[in-house]
């Protein structure tokens, strides 16, 4: 009996136990429950709000960088006049023969506004040429625009409105970007304005070949995101909403998007977006060398253990490399403690400083590891501040390249510069064609566009040309003026 009323009084306590907590919280303190769902509730609704204002590491969601950025990318117009060549027989009537009726060109691009004051980088092939420029806004402002400068060996200019508290986007890290990471491409397609698109990383420091330039630096940043005719010059962002290139190329063999797009890297455009800002010329460092890719019969020749690095093919006489202490034949494998795998590379990180810097050079020369500091110097071979358009390569309508170390032995020469382009101008009234290697001009030696500038008296004077034709042929011109 005993213990049937301990097991009773038990289950009377438990009863009441949980009779008294029912009436508690279903009476008592039903506010309070109530009040702490509701807190709860409110505090998930302020957190979604919060982050979906900020980027999200590992998640495909691109409106943040978007947003941030679609209203600090421009649409660029162009206007130019260029001359037809057409034969028109009345016009030739009354203004003589040769005469052609000038021809308006408008182009169209993009631009990305990095300063509040109204700094805008683009491509130079945007802008090359243009009698005017005009931007446009993405809120529909239109600003007359003026050229601070251009550099056609990375395919940069930079540009000012006058104009204050503009959106703008900053600069980002291109040397952190990894290869399948998410990027934004922004731009003006077709003329279809603030239009946005997303692909990966594709790979870094490609080299196409597009630009046509002696000191051209190619290190492209490649992207499967949609660019179109329009969309040069526009950025390229992280989902961090920072600009990390600006969109340059496609390969395309129609003309539109076919996969496959391409972005000058951040690294490169800061570099000369500040100089174009700070001088009006970009203060380019130079090694003074002659490059290409170690290939598997380089490395196979000089006994490299790996096929990687940038084969000294030739250094020039008065030039940095030189003077340091390196030689044909070194391969060049770090920059200032940086792996060089590839021309690109090299490029890339050498163009970073400025003439007057010094850089350590590590190198390999008959299988031994060596170091070399070099001090970079400009286009002349000083180490001082170049003057705008001193760097220009073009003279006479001719751009040219260095002789290769093959084409001296080929030629049995000592120094040269060949012609890679030629447009209208005094070299091709002489019949001068691309691949023309000129030796002398006006009896002095040359070695690059600079040389053959000075020879002329910066293009004032031309008495001789010397040199080899494509085939082999040797000629020598002289001229009446």
């Amino acid at each position: 009996m005993k213990g049937r009323g301990l097991i009773t009084t038990l289950l009377v306590a438990l009863f009441g136990a949980l009779a008294g907590l029912f009436i508690y919280t279903r009476f008592l303190d039903r506010d309070k429950l109530v009040i702490g769902a509701e807190k709860e509730k409110q505090e998930i609704r302020d957190n979604a709000r919060y982050t979906s204002m900020v980027p999200q590491s590992g998640v495909n969601d691109f409106t943040y960088a978007a947003e941030l950025t679609v209203h600090a990318v421009v649409h660029v117009k162009t206007k130019a006049t260029l001359n037809t060549g057409y034969s028109n027989p009345l016009y030739e009537f009354f203004y003589g023969p040769g005469a052609s009726r000038p021809r308006e060109v408008r182009g169209f691009g993009s631009g990305v506004i990095v300063t509040a004051d109204g700094y805008i980088v683009t491509n130079n092939h945007v802008i090359e040429d243009a009698d005017e420029v005009d931007v446009t806004l993405n809120d529909k402002r239109t600003y007359s625009a003026d050229v601070v400068g251009r550099d056609p060996s990375t395919d940069i200019a930079l540009l000012k409105i006058k104009a204050s508290g503009l959106p703008y986007i900053k600069f980002g890290d291109s040397d952190a970007i990894r290869l399948g990471e998410w990027v934004l491409a922004v731009g003006n397609p077709f003329n279809l304005t603030s239009t946005v698109t997303a692909g990966i990383v594709s790979a870094r420091g490609r080299s196409l070949g597009l630009l046509d330039n002696q000191y051209r630096i190619e290190s492209f940043i490649q992207t499967d995101a949609a660019l179109n005719p329009g969309n040069s010059g526009g950025a390229l962002v992280n989902v961090q909403g920072e600009l990390i290139g600006v969109t340059t190329a496609i390969i395309s063999p129609s003309g539109a998007y076919a996969g496959n797009s391409f972005a000058v890297p951040a690294s490169i455009v800061k570099k000369v977006y500040e100089d174009l800002k700070q001088y009006g010329e970009v203060q380019r460092g130079l090694l003074g060398v002659n490059i290409t890719d170690v290939t598997a019969e380089i490395a196979e020749k000089e006994n490299l253990k790996e096929i990687k690095g940038v084969y000294l093919t030739g250094i020039v006489d008065d030039g940095a490399a030189k003077a340091a202490g390196l030689a044909e034949k070194d391969v060049v494998i770090a920059i200032n403690g940086e792996p060089v795998e590839t021309t690109a590379d090299l490029q890339e990180k050498v163009n970073r400083y400025r003439p007057g810097d010094k850089v350590e050079v590590k190198y390999l020369r008959n299988g031994k590891e060596g170091n070399k500091t070099v001090i970079l110097r400009n286009i002349e071979g000083g180490t001082g501040v170049v003057a705008p358009g001193t760097q220009s390569t073009s003279v006479f309508g001719a751009t040219f390249s260095p002789v290769t170390a093959g084409e001296k032995e080929q030629f049995r020469i000592n120094n040269g510069v060949k012609i890679t382009s030629i447009s209208d101008g005094r070299f091709r009234d002489l019949g001068l064609g691309r691949g023309t290697i000129i030796i002398d001009v006006n009896g002095q030696k040359v070695n690059s566009a600079t040389d053959i500038r000075k020879a002329t008296n910066d293009e004032k004077s031309l008495a001789s040309v010397e040199g080899f034709t494509p085939d082999g042929t040797y000629f020598k011109y002289q001229t009446r003026r």
